[in-house]
Formats: structure tokens, sequence, C-alpha cells
């Protein structure tokens, strides 16, 4: 069952200065409900998205909570790795993007230590809820794209519930024993801010933690539960691009070229053999061709086209696979048709699979069940989706992780649309909008159960 000290919204709303007096910010937060209830935390962030390296206002607020909770805080984590980023991909440095990642430790005695994440951006989605607080945020991606932004993958729920958290972690410390890391992401969503702060020192400038919980919203299960996966949860991602190469003429003249879109179709055609033909039947994997470009007049046949892919996997053994045989198909075809061999890149910046270490999540499952009931907790399917929160798992220190699923969809909702053709939206929809005040209440409830249970002194 819930237990309403733990998950009263209005005791949390009074909880920032319980164990301490505020010390003196860091940096001047934005005008913002520094302080407020969770809810007013909640609607401030959802109208005030921040793209991806560009969550200045975002971390500058919840940094300001940290401090008044007595956490030692350090801000512009990997700012440093961001910028040489950008001036390497882009040939210049962009004042208006950086690391922006926040890092507060609370030390409370002898014990393990824990780090919990929440990620900070937004995506270049133009919100159609029609809420009262939607987003009306107009910006520039660092790639340069204008698009309106909106919290639409529930990074504003993950930002309440970690406030929500540090709030009564500090306020409950005689109830746990250890020290306490709580992380602000940047750039989840382009798959680069984990590995930024990692690059920053994360794990050398800070106590290395004993365990790694994170937790996402779900927009297929019913506000008040959560889901879990044990083992691998959500995929590798890698992005490839293939520039085929032909000889370019005209279109009446095909027999005088080396037709590139011709040897790009055969390209789309044979990929679809690695996964069916190439892949054990129980190993999942995903290569999807995204894009195909080339040409620029009906009677033109182009010199070279453009192929962009997604690819999904769990294993390194099978991602390598993958990508070897991309490259294989790729430049046999080419031949066959005696073109020039094609240009193969693979992004290096991948995000690799999350895995759930299978004893922690059982302890936290066992935890969450007994706050919110069995039937509350649901084990899923993996997903093929990707998110950088396995970064942390995969360093030297292998920490033991875990990421779980936090159901956000209305359960009126939810019930409606398991009996009739009524569809759900899905997370980074512009219609996607979380049950919030049940959503944020279970999430925050969770979340401290698992932290006080996790940081128990031996």
């Amino acid at each position: 069952m819930i237990r309403p000290l733990a998950l009263s919204l209005a005791l949390l709303a009074t909880a920032a200065c319980a164990t301490a007096q505020p010390s003196a910010p860091m940096q001047a937060p934005p005008e913002g409900p520094v302080g407020g209830a969770l809810m007013d935390i909640y609607t401030w962030l959802h109208a005030h998205p921040e793209l991806s390296f560009q969550e200045d206002d975002t971390s500058a607020m919840l940094a300001a909570e940290l401090e008044a909770l007595n956490f030692e805080v350090t801000t512009r984590m990997g700012d440093e790795w961001v910028r040489a980023k950008a001036m390497r991909d882009q040939g210049e440095v962009i004042d208006e993007v950086g690391g922006y990642g926040v890092v507060g430790v609370l030390e409370n005695g002898p014990g393990p230590t824990l780090l919990i994440r929440a990620d900070m951006d937004a995506l270049p989605v133009h919100e159609r809820t029609g809420v009262p607080y939607a987003s009306e945020v107009i910006d520039t991606t660092w790639t340069g794209v204008e698009n309106g932004v909106m919290h639409a993958c529930g990074h504003d729920v993950h930002m309440t519930v970690w406030t929500g958290v540090a709030r009564a972690m500090a306020q409950r410390s005689d109830e746990w024993s250890g020290t306490l890391i709580m992380i602000l992401q940047p750039a989840e969503e382009i798959g680069l801010g984990a590995q930024a702060m990692i690059a920053d020192g994360l794990f050398e400038r800070f106590p290395v933690p004993d365990y790694n919980v994170a937790l996402h919203v779900s927009a297929g299960h019913p506000s008040g539960t959560v889901g879990y996966s044990p083992g691998y949860a959500l995929a590798n991602v890698d992005s490839v691009d293939i520039i085929v190469k032909g000889v370019g003429g005209h279109g009446a003249y095909p027999h005088t070229t080396k037709d590139p879109v011709l040897i790009g179709a055969h390209i789309v055609t044979a990929l679809q053999s690695l996964v069916a033909r190439n892949l054990d039947p129980q190993e999942p994997g995903v290569v999807t061709v995204g894009s195909f470009q080339a040409g620029a007049k009906h009677n033109i046949i182009s010199d070279e086209a453009h192929l962009k892919l997604t690819v999904r996997s769990y294993s390194d053994e099978t991602r390598q696979l993958l990508l070897d045989g991309i490259a294989r198909i790729a430049r046999g075809q080419a031949e066959t048709f005696g073109a020039p061999e094609p240009e193969i890149t693979v992004e290096s910046d991948y995000t690799p699979a999350t895995y759930n270490d299978p004893e922690l999540t059982s302890r936290v499952m066992g935890v969450i069940a007994g706050e919110i009931g069995e039937e509350n907790v649901v084990q899923n399917t993996p997903v093929m989706g990707g998110e950088d929160f396995s970064q942390y798992g995969r360093t030297d220190e292998d920490i033991p992780s875990l990421i779980y699923w936090l159901g956000a969809v209305d359960p009126e909702t939810f019930a409606e649309a398991q009996d009739s053709a009524l569809s759900l939206p899905s997370l980074h929809s512009p219609f996607f909008v979380p049950d919030a005040e049940t959503t944020i209440e279970t999430g925050v409830t969770v979340m401290t159960a698992a932290a006080i249970d996790l940081l128990q002194a031996e």
C-alpha cells in the first residue's frame, strides 16, 4: 500500500529546508518555483523546456533545490567535453551550448553509496496537448534545426520525482546511512549527456557508487504502476550512413551510367536478410533504413545516393554481426554493379544497451512491491528503444545498475484503450501528457523506498 507520509505532496512541498539552512547558490536560479510544491515545479519545467546541451535554467533551478537541502553541489559537469565535441563536429564553439550536468552529494554516515539520475533535456516537438501549462517555446537545436520544444519524453516528470526524492531523503536521514549522489544529466535525447559527465570525471571526482538507479515514464502503463525488465532492458542504438557511389548521367541513357539509386535499392532489399538469415531467431535485432536520398530531377541519374540506417541490438556480439553485415552487403552490391566502393560511416558516439543487474532488480522490485502492491509491479519484455543511462554501468567500475518504468497514463484512459480502438499517444508524441500528480506521487514513493533500502549500513 501507499504510505501517506512518503507520498504526501503537501509534505514534500515544505520539506526543502527540513534538515539545514540553505547555503548560497553557486549560480542564480531562474525565476521559478524553487522550494515550492512538486506540482508547481512540474508545470514550470513542462512550460520551460530546454533542448539537449541547452539546459541552463533547468539545471540552475534544480541545483538551487539541492543546495537548500545541504547537498554539496557541482554544476557544469561535462562542459569541456561538450565544447570540444561542438568544435570538432561543427567547427566552432557555440556559447549557448554546454555541459549542464549537476552532481549533488549528501553524506550521512558510513554505508553504501547510491547514485540516482534524472535527465533534463526536451525534444524538438511542437506541443499539441492543450494543457494550461503547455510549452510555447521555440528554439534551435545545436545542429541548427528550429522547432517547437516540448518535454514529450517525460523528463519533466523525471526531474520532479528526483526533486521529491532528494527532499524526502534529506528529511528522513535518520532512516538511512551512507552517501547519496543525485545527478542531473543533460542531452539524453541525443545520447551524449552521460558520456559527457563520465568524461568529466563523474566516477573520479565523486564517490564511486555501489548502485546506479533511474526511472523512465511509460506511455504504456497506467499511473500508480511500475514496470521492469531484468537483464537487457533497452537496446544498443547505432546510426549508420552509407554513401553509394555511382556514375551520373542522362535518364534517357542509363547504359552510360552506374545508377546509385538502383544500387541503393538492392542494398535496402539485401539488408532485410541480415536479421532474417544471419541472426539466431531467438536473438533480437533491427536494421531500418530511415532515409534514402538521391537526385534532384526526373531525368538525371545522380552520381550518389545517401542511405541513413538505425541499427538496434542487445549484445555486443549481435551489434558487431549487424554492423559487419551492413558493410559487407553495401560493398558487395556496389561491386555487383561495377560501381565504386561506398563510404560507410558508423557514428562513434553510439548508445550502448542498458543492462539491469538481475540481483539489484529483484531487490528493488521487492521493495517497490511492498510499497504499492505486487499487483502494480509488472515484468516487461525488453524494448528496442535506447537510453544512455547504460553508460554509467559500462565503465571500469562495473557498477550494478537499474532503470525501471514508471506508469504515466490515466488509468481510465488506459482501460478504455485496452477495450477499444483508442490508441495511446507514445513517448515523443506531441499529444503525450502524463497523469502527472499520481505519476509523481508514485515515483517519489517508490524511488525513496528503494533508496532507503539500498542505503543501509552493514
